[in-house]
């Protein structure tokens, strides 16, 4: 499960200061690559390696057969030089995209922006839905996630350039459920419509758990509830 969709991490990479980035379609044909095969067609013919720098726990190849030893004897080899990166501590714990998933699944936003350096954010265009929220008075801007997020639920939020408001990330129980997870975003004090904008959603504390209501009353209470505990925290955190 990604922690990050790919035109985020393009942006962040960016903003350090990478200048190409190269992306392999990873299909059947790519996963059965050998690990040698990796080496010589992707790393070396392929990209013409020079440097490269892994993480000591980097696998490849099929079956995750490749290993940063498997690398070493390939660098003497083929005459590229590689380096190990050393682990990111924070406060002597190591930091890892596995602890960041299990503090959003526990709904831990502090401790994942702890980890992270940053609020938690998922990106996304907005597109046309079925316009229940309109019809229940909090109308809102829907993103849909090809993958599954590593959270769900009821989050207060803030997205940039466009200002504050409370979000669901789920399959919409109650209402016209969904296969795949969508991104539902009511913006306070909004009343523009928002299709085919690129919206930068922060999470910032979660509210509660999705839950499938009896009728369209008790939800649009809920939704109501999650509004102004939402407008509560901004009241509260500046």
């Amino acid at each position: 499960m990604r922690l990050t969709r790919l035109r985020d991490k393009l942006a962040l990479m960016e903003a350090v200061g990478v200048q190409r980035v190269h992306i392999a379609r990873f299909d059947a044909r790519f996963a059965a690559l050998s690990a040698e095969r990796f080496i010589e067609d992707v790393l070396v013919r392929g990209l013409g390696m020079q440097w490269l720098l892994v993480g000591r726990d980097f696998r490849f190849g099929a079956r995750r057969a490749g290993d940063y030893a498997a690398l070493q004897v390939a660098a003497t080899m083929y005459g590229f030089a590689l380096e190990s990166m050393p682990d990111v501590l924070l406060e002597g714990e190591r930091v890892s995209s596995s602890a960041v998933r299990a503090a959003l699944k526990a709904g831990d936003l502090r401790e994942a922006e702890r980890l992270l350096g940053h609020p938690y954010t998922i990106s996304g265009r907005v597109a046309h839905g079925a316009k229940l929220g309109r019809s229940l008075g909090f109308p809102t801007a829907n993103i849909v996630l090809r993958r599954p997020a590593p959270l769900s639920g009821i989050f207060v939020v803030e997205v940039d350039r466009f200002g504050r408001g409370v979000a669901s990330l789920g399959k919409r129980p109650t209402v016209n459920p969904v296969p795949v997870p969508l991104l539902e975003v009511h913006l306070f004090d909004w009343d523009r419509d928002l299709y085919g904008e690129h919206l930068r959603v922060r999470f910032l504390k979660k509210l509660r758990e999705e839950e499938k209501f009896e009728s369209l009353d008790t939800l649009r209470e809920a939704i109501a509830r999650d509004a102004r505990q939402a407008r509560e925290y901004f009241a509260t955190h500046g």
